[in-house]
């Protein structure tokens, strides 16, 4: 297996760090591009085990947070891409969160150059499903808290304007 340091095709990464203000599991994402830069947080809460022993995961709910001063704009561009969206939403009302619920689908998991994931061998990475808009949309969130990463990724391109058109509320 192969750590590459980039986001695979499909995918926009960001930069992550744990966010110690907060006494939930939270963590501070930034995303710089040019003159411009995004800043989000993401929180999960406590999440329940489920799956069976060959496929583990678990379950939970969480959100994305508002950062004053973030200017989104080439994200949402650099998503649109990735996501496979046909439009960049106008006009969105901004929100100071965006709930969603969330799948654990693998920690301590390495990563291969085609950007898949496996558990053997080990490695830094969690992969993550997120829900939004009540499960109308679905995205993958991956990080490595290790190497101060994490990405979006495509989940399916019939996904793309809703989860683009929730993250633009609040990114």
């Amino acid at each position: 297996m192969v750590e590459p340091g980039g986001p695979t095709e499909g995918s926009v990464g960001f930069d992550i760090a744990v966010d110690n203000r907060s006494e939930r599991q939270q963590w501070v994402a930034t995303y710089a591009s040019g003159r411009k830069t995004a800043k989000f947080r993401i929180e999960l809460g406590p999440n329940k085990p489920g799956g069976d022993k060959d496929f583990p995961i678990s379950f939970g709910n969480g959100r994305f947070l508002a950062e004053p001063g973030s200017d989104a704009s080439v994200l949402l561009i650099d998503l649109k891409r990735a996501l496979e969206a046909k439009t960049i939403p106008q006009k969105v009302g901004r929100v100071a969160e965006l709930p969603f619920e969330f799948a654990i689908l693998g920690e301590k998991q390495s990563r291969s150059s085609d950007g898949g994931f496996s558990q053997k061998p080990s490695g830094d990475w969690t992969a993550m499903k997120i829900f939004l808009a009540k499960g109308e949309g679905e995205v993958f969130v991956n990080f490595n808290l290790v190497a101060g990463k994490g990405e979006f990724s495509i989940k399916d391109a019939d996904y793309g304007d809703i989860v683009l058109s929730e993250l633009a509320k609040v990114l």
